[in-house]
């Protein structure tokens, strides 16, 4: 036997403002044309004025927890992964902790921009396999739009804010590729790339938030090869392969990404789930809210071998294969 970490449920939400492409197409000049065939993106949802990331992962969270039928207090870890947290610290992840009467455990934030998701799945399994701890939130919440420049077309169209959870519990299986649970995590950096998205402020820096800045057709140029990479890293060390996916949950950056590389791994794209048209890029939110809808609407299932990957500033990038 061996231990694994499993998905018990999933949780979502999105926060009530939808902002189309049309509606910013009277603040920038842009259109909705160009913004759907460059990326992909309809609209997105845009935070309330006061509402914070910890507000949309307790949310989330909460839909996770009753997704997954298990009490708050069960929880032990609670993993944060954003790039917009409430304050500079203490960590988002102990308010949200708060904000579930949680008093025990551990609680920490995240930070890896859009690669969040599959980096803090890679700690949590690593944290749960261990023997540290038996049952763990991992929230991926953002509100970027709070370090938008929303006079630069090239980057505030492409964005939105939402949070998506999961619950991930220690289990002994097998200990063959057919358990459930998380199979096998990669992980990569090379920090050489940062200035082609980064975010030009910081309480080091500047001492003020700034705003996010990206060379587009930079980040394009890497994304695919990256991304590519580290799946095929997965499934050389589980031997499975793109023909034995049931669902592809990429990170929802660009569709034109996406379908890069769906057609360079040779995915049927009848199994990828997209969300980007209704969400935008949600950062590490985008993999779990995809997650979430694909398992409400009945998609994914119990026992289906899906794949998690992620591309994000730094450069940062990731993969995950887990059987849900």
């Amino acid at each position: 036997m061996t231990i694994r970490s499993v998905i018990l449920g999933a949780g979502c939400y999105l926060p009530s403002r939808v902002v189309t492409n049309d509606e910013l197409a009277k603040t920038v000049d842009t259109s909705n044309e160009w913004i759907l065939q460059r990326t992909g993106i309809r609209e997105r949802h845009i935070a309330a004025p006061g509402e914070l990331t910890s507000d949309l992962g307790i949310k989330a969270a909460q839909a996770a927890l009753a997704a997954a039928k298990v009490d708050a207090q069960s929880i032990d870890l609670i993993v944060v992964a954003t790039s917009t947290p409430d304050n500079t610290f203490p960590a988002s992840a102990v308010t949200v902790q708060a904000g579930l009467g949680i008093t025990k455990g551990a609680a920490f934030d995240l930070q890896a921009v859009c690669s969040g998701f599959v980096f803090g799945l890679s700690t949590v399994d690593a944290l749960l396999r261990a023997g540290n701890f038996k049952r763990a939130l991992l929230i991926g919440a953002e509100t970027f739009s709070r370090i938008l420049d929303w006079t630069d077309r090239t980057t505030c169209v492409l964005f939105g804010d939402g949070a998506g959870a999961v619950v991930i519990e220690a289990q002994d299986q097998p200990g063959q590729m057919t358990d459930r649970g998380v199979l096998t995590t990669h992980l990569r950096s090379d920090g050489r790339h940062k200035l082609k998205l980064y975010v030009d402020g910081g309480p080091s820096s500047t001492q003020t938030v700034g705003h996010l800045r990206m060379e587009g057709k930079e980040v394009f140029k890497h994304a695919v090869t990256m991304i590519t990479d580290v799946i095929r890293d997965a499934f050389a060390a589980t031997g499975y392969t793109a023909q034995d996916l049931d669902w592809f949950v990429p990170h929802q950056a660009n569709r034109r990404i996406i379908d890069g590389s769906v057609h360079k791994l040779g995915l049927d794209p009848a199994k990828v789930v997209i969300t980007v048209d209704k969400h935008g890029n949600t950062s590490a939110a985008s993999i779990p809210l995809a997650l979430c809808v694909a398992i409400a609407d009945g998609r994914i299932k119990q026992g289906d071998l899906v794949m998690f990957e992620a591309m994000g500033g730094g450069f940062t990038w990731g993969s995950a294969l887990v059987r849900m």
